[in-house]
């Protein structure tokens, strides 16, 4: 490096000197220099850094190189990150003797933002049509509704939701073939490994905490190639011991396409002629902003296609309601893995969304939030495209996150060091790596994966805006 005195006059008042010789490339050589500075007391806790644009220019370096740098020793407890305050010496990185072993690292600190996936806006939550709806449903209620807890759910519930799925998701069924859950993690637990065979195939992208879910119950997952169109059902056909595959047709989880119509089929046909099912996971399906959502892949046979949906999303994950809309000759089945007693959904929170989903609520809560999401996800696609205009917002205009997809021999690099500077600048947020099936084999993609519909509204532009400093530069 050309240099090695830097001016710190922001936060010591003097010159600092950093001992920038040794091997490892720039980031490695500064994050070991600051950090000895810690260690000998030569930075005091508290002391103030100054902003990485300014140490890069007295260093003749690249900033992003001084803010990977500054991302790592936040990470190792050496420095802290706070908004509005700057980068400073962590309070209890204290100096050491020589002869002392390290301190072990400090916490990271909460992050100041998020933008982290699967979460909708918890300030949006309807709360004064929800207690109307409450207590519509509670004067209505019948006496029996408090006693024992029956395992399909109540029927108003699953009345309301059988007419409210015909309508809205194409879904063909009847309430006898509705059983209620707590969510989509709940509905794995109750289909594997009692109900339906082991393997599964699954998507090559998708949540590791399913994946994880499913390796615990013991069942084995094939994972399936992701492109422009989908998930590449035909590969179903290569895996002779497959009985059931899982996937998410509406809006493919996490890269954000719909499935193709004929790749639906070719799903369906596998299907029936092998017996198998297929498990659609209904994520985001009421959130299309660009035209009507596409109709549930449940409609195209209700006997080999089970249908999960939930309120995660839509509403809160706080309510733990969800929903499988069966084939006729899986519920007893999947009733009997769930026992005699509801011991998962409350009572009053079913009859409350039977009540929200007979009245209209439900349908203008989810207008509302469809018409706030479609805003979010322009800003985000303006701010990027004016930050960092060699990047792509990529997926169909749906659900409540998108990709920032980097491209290029170098994408993996550029997701690592854009999750540092994220972590630098107080942001929570998942690259698209950790979203990759382990055994897949596909070429992998590298990005962001951004939950524009987390925050609040307030909160909403300072997140956006440490999302566009923690992008790469543009070229």
């Amino acid at each position: 490096m050309p240099k090695s005195w830097v001016n710190l006059t922001a936060g010591l008042g003097a010159d600092l000197h950093l001992d920038l010789t040794g091997p490892g490339g720039r980031r490695a050589v500064l994050a070991r220099a600051l950090r000895d500075a810690v260690r000998s007391g030569r930075l005091a806790p508290g002391t103030r850094l100054p902003p990485y644009r300014s140490l890069a220019a007295d260093l003749g370096i690249a900033r992003n190189t001084v803010a990977d740098a500054y991302a790592e020793l936040v990470a190792e407890g050496w420095l802290s990150a706070r908004q509005g305050s700057g980068t400073r010496v962590a309070h209890r990185a204290e100096p050491l003797a020589p002869t002392r072993a390290p301190a072990p690292p400090v916490p990271a600190a909460r992050p100041t933002h998020t933008l982290l996936q699967g979460q909708p806006d918890a300030a949006s939550f309807p709360r004064t049509a929800w207690l109307a709806a409450a207590r519509r449903a509670l004067t209505a209620a019948p006496h029996e509704a408090f006693g024992p807890g029956d395992p399909r759910g109540r029927p108003e519930l699953r009345r309301a939701l059988a007419d409210y799925l015909a309508r809205t998701r194409g879904v063909r069924t009847d309430p006898d073939r509705i059983v209620i859950c707590s969510g989509f993690a709940h509905a794995l637990r109750l289909l594997f490994p009692a109900v339906l065979p082991d393997p599964l195939a699954v998507e090559s992208y998708g949540l590791a905490f399913h994946r994880a879910l499913l390796a615990t119950a013991g069942v084995r997952t094939h994972p399936l190639a992701i492109d422009e169109h989908g998930a590449c059902t035909g590969e179903l056909t290569a895996h002779d011991d497959v009985g059931a595959a899982l996937l998410t047709p509406a809006h493919q989880f996490p890269t954000g396409v719909p499935l193709h119509p004929d790749r639906r089929a070719e799903a369906v046909n596998w299907a029936r002629a092998t017996g198998g099912y297929l498990i659609e996971d209904d994520y985001d399906g009421e959130f299309r902003y660009d035209r009507r959502p596409v109709g549930a892949l449940q409609g195209l046979d209700p006997e080999r296609v089970l249908h999960i949906g939930s309120v995660s999303k839509s509403l809160s994950p706080a309510l733990r309601l969800g929903w499988m809309v069966l084939p006729a000759r899986l519920v007893d089945a999947v009733l009997a893995v769930k026992g005699e007693r509801e011991a998962w959904a409350g009572v009053t929170d079913q009859l409350t969304l039977a009540e929200f989903l007979t009245h209209g609520a439900y349908d203008r809560h989810i207008r509302r939030m469809r018409q706030r999401y479609r805003r979010r996800r322009d800003r985000l696609i303006e701010a990027v495209a004016a930050h960092a205009p060699q990047l792509a917002v990529t997926g169909i205009a749906a659900g409540l996150h998108a990709v920032v997809e980097f491209p290029g021999d170098s994408a993996a690099a550029e997701e690592d060091s854009a999750l540092r500077a994220a972590r630098w600048q107080g942001l929570a947020l998942d690259g698209l790596a950790s979203y990759r099936h382990p055994e897949a084999t596909m070429p992998p993609r590298h990005g962001l994966v951004v939950g524009h519909a987390t925050p609040s509204e307030s909160a909403f532009p300072a997140a956006l805006a440490a999302l566009c400093r923690a992008l790469p530069a543009a070229p």
